[in-house]
């Protein structure tokens, strides 16, 4: 459905809070077939400078609101079909703005198994129910007695009281404006109660700070939810939700009784303990209200938990993506173990495989003499700039090796200790294997490793954002959902960065805006028949890459030494001919305009602003000439990890420690110290003052100060600050 009426439009607006004219071209632009990267970069003009976040918001609503217009449409037609639709019931069909909203005003009307009370007013004792609702003191069996028809199935008293109760139950049951205040109640005031699974206490000591836990329902936050719900499915917690925490006083009955009946317009408290109606609304309440409530509240804290996971997964992916390069130079990749030994691999600053080899340094080989000889061999041969250290089993002890190794040469040689998170994944999937078909999986694995130091963007790119491990409860969440997700935290990433389009891979070419992954091999496939592009304009002589992709794509992708300097700019093709009358009136050449600050920020963006390109446009442009290689990735840091503490047990309290932020939560941080456990800084402890977002003051990949708070050696668990001064 790509016309999108004016109510989604406004509601879209109303939303995100923002103009509605932004969000109509937005809208507009969208549904062209421009992708986000695209309209953040090149068309801030149309938007008025909305930003790739607002954009990917805008996305995500717009899908959501057209998927429930669709099943809007879908629900009025089923119900004009049943000939029952109302002008009421039609204009909160039309003002509705939740899935579950609409759902409940389906509700009624939806096809279903026939109900009882459907049967019961076959049965023709609607008359009873109504008369039994409005004289609700009368004798029921007396009012009863003269609807009982065996030929309709009600042959006695019983049957004839029970489907007259139906009727006036399933009235109750399915009033969406009763269910809205019913949910909104116990949103509010429901207590979420978790104990241990009889007998487990054992096997669920991780799980040990819910053996008796309870919460109010709205207090409870996303990463303790997922933690109960992961213990419940283990089978090591049970749970329950106290759907109705507040009782009568008086009565001692259900409060969520006293709240049908109000709404009902009657109060609670005045009704005799025999009266119809409090049968009705209790056989309501409890035999079906508090049981569907209490599902739905939970399904709905899951899919808001599993919300929050997904952000901050993608939250801390972004930054992974994002961390600093450490730049083309030759780099020396070890995957680390024991036993098995060190896959040693060496790249050039292409990230081309050289050569490769297995070391045996540790034990119980400890061939660490021979390892020493032949590590060297290839730091001189290949005159390796760097070295990346897997950090996995025998990651520190592999560190110590290497650096006494290069002491005892006196070569001055970085080493940097690399996440490893997803390295297996790569070496095993079906990219590596055509990549590296006569090579072992290992060594692949080391490859990797190198490669990710030199720029880890282009490498993670090649492995599913899934399996690189800087989420909690991913494996928990709707794997669709997250795949959707995180896909677009890369492909933002990619195009913020840009990518070299004669030595990026397939997997980084198809994340190009545009592009897919049948374009980009061909890219690759003309790039290996015909050698490297000379220009942008070439790309139009790919299969399949036509004037669309070419305009989404072109303006992402970078040509070194190319004929047209601006091919390695940031700078968009149907920008050029602007550039080069900017230049005319400068008097100089395009060349001479790059990265000249001085000339540059001298123009007045109105004197070459046109019906095309405004005076944002322009501005825009200017910027990236100023800057035209400018990557907005740190500058690399690398972390130096305490020499001679390398396990949990070498800790000692109080110790301060550097390592490198590997995962952020809502509760705190997780810091890999060198030890092979991460310790944990809690949101109190990331800083002085209070911290309400741990996302605020720390990300992926960054290098901190921290302090050992307290060591738990059975649980694996250990404590960090980087509140560093410690109070006398």
């Amino acid at each position: 459905m790509k016309t999108t009426t004016p109510p989604v439009s406004q509601q879209l607006a109303n939303e995100v809070n923002l103009p509605l004219m932004q969000v109509n071209a937005f809208i507009t632009l969208y549904d062209d077939g421009n992708t986000v990267p695209f309209i953040a970069r090149y068309r801030k003009e149309v938007t008025q400078g909305l930003d790739d976040i607002q954009l990917r918001l805008l996305e995500t609503r717009l899908i959501y609101l057209r998927e429930l217009d669709i099943r809007r449409q879908s629900i009025l037609k089923a119900i004009v079909a049943l000939g029952k639709l109302t002008p009421d019931l039609n204009l909160k069909i039309k003002q509705c703005n939740n899935k579950s909203t609409l759902e409940d005003l389906y509700l009624p009307y939806k096809s279903k198994r026939v109900s009882k009370g459907e049967l019961a007013i076959e049965a023709g004792l609607e008359p009873l129910a109504d008369k039994l609702w409005m004289q609700a003191d009368g004798d029921a069996n007396i009012l009863g007695k003269q609807y009982i028809n065996p030929k309709k199935g009600v042959s006695d008293i019983e049957s004839v009281l029970e489907g007259a109760l139906s009727i006036c139950m399933e009235r109750i049951v399915n009033d969406p404006q009763l269910l809205g205040k019913l949910r909104h109640y116990l949103s509010a005031n429901a207590a979420f109660e978790c104990k241990v699974a009889k007998g487990k206490e054992e096997q669920a000591v991780k799980y040990k700070d819910y053996f008796d836990y309870q919460e109010p329902l709205h207090k409870i936050p996303a990463h303790r939810f997922l933690a109960i719900l992961r213990g419940k499915k283990e089978g090591l917690l049970k749970l329950d939700l106290n759907a109705d925490p507040k009782q009568d006083k008086k009565t001692k009955s259900s409060y969520c009784e006293s709240l049908i009946a109000h709404h009902l317009g009657f109060s609670w408290l005045q009704l005799p303990a025999n009266n119809w109606r409090k049968k009705v609304i209790q056989k309501a309440w409890k035999g079906k209200l508090a049981g569907q409530l209490e599902t739905q509240l939970i399904t709905r804290l899951k899919d808001d938990a599993h919300e929050n996971a997904m952000d901050n997964f993608a939250s801390n992916l972004k930054a992974l993506l994002m961390a600093a390069p450490a730049g083309p130079k030759v780099t020396l990749g070890l995957d680390p173990g024991l036993r098995t030994g060190c896959k040693l691999a060496v790249v050039d600053s292409t990230g081309k495989l050289l050569a490769y080899q297995t070391i045996y340094p540790h034990q119980p080989v400890n061939k660490t003499q021979q390892a020493a000889q032949e590590m060297l061999k290839l730091i001189k041969e290949f005159k390796v700039e760097l070295i990346a250290i897997g950090n996995g089993t025998a990651s520190r002890e592999s560190d110590d090796f290497i650096r006494d190794t290069l002491a005892q040469q006196n070569l001055e040689v970085s080493t940097v200790i690399v996440s490893e998170a997803g390295a297996s994944v790569y070496s095993a999937s079906e990219l590596a294997s055509l990549e590296f078909p006569d090579i072992d999986v290992s060594i692949r694995g080391a490859v990797s490793i190198a490669r990710r130091l030199q720029d880890p963007l282009a490498e993670l790119v090649k492995i599913d954002a899934k399996a690189i491990g800087v989420g909690l409860y991913q494996h928990d969440v709707n794997q669709s959902s997250l795949s959707q997700r995180l896909g677009s935290v890369v492909e933002d990433c990619v195009n913020s960065v840009g990518v070299d389009l004669n030595s990026a891979s397939v997997s980084l070419l198809a994340r190009v805006a545009g592009l897919n992954q049948t374009i980009a091999k061909n890219i690759v496939s003309y790039r290996d028949l015909n050698g490297a592009f000379k220009s942008r304009q070439a790309l139009q002589k790919v299969s399949r890459l036509g004037d669309k992709a070419y305009q989404q794509s072109a303006g992402f992708l970078r040509i070194n030494n190319a004929l047209n300097p601006l091919d390695n700019s940031a700078v968009h093709p149907e920008a050029y001919n602007l550039v080069k009358r900017i230049a005319a009136q400068e008097g100089v050449k395009v060349q001479q305009l790059l990265n000249n600050s001085d000339l540059l920020n001298s123009l007045d963006a109105q004197n070459y602003a046109d019906q095309t390109f405004g005076v944002i446009s322009v501005r825009e442009i200017v910027k990236e000439l100023a800057k035209p290689k400018r990557d907005p990735r740190p500058d690399f840091q690398r972390v130096d990890f305490a020499k001679n503490i390398n396990k949990i047990s070498d800790l000692q309290e109080g110790m301060l420690l550097q390592g490198v932020i590997s995962n952020v939560t809502n509760f705190g941080a997780f810091v890999d110290i060198g030890v092979h456990q991460d310790g944990l800084v809690h949101i109190s402890q990331l800083a002085d003052n209070f911290v309400s977002d741990p996302f605020a003051i720390v990300k992926v990949g960054q290098l901190v100060n921290v302090r050992v708070v307290e060591i738990d050696v059975q649980r694996k668990r250990i404590a960090l600050s980087m509140r560093l001064a410690v109070k006398a």
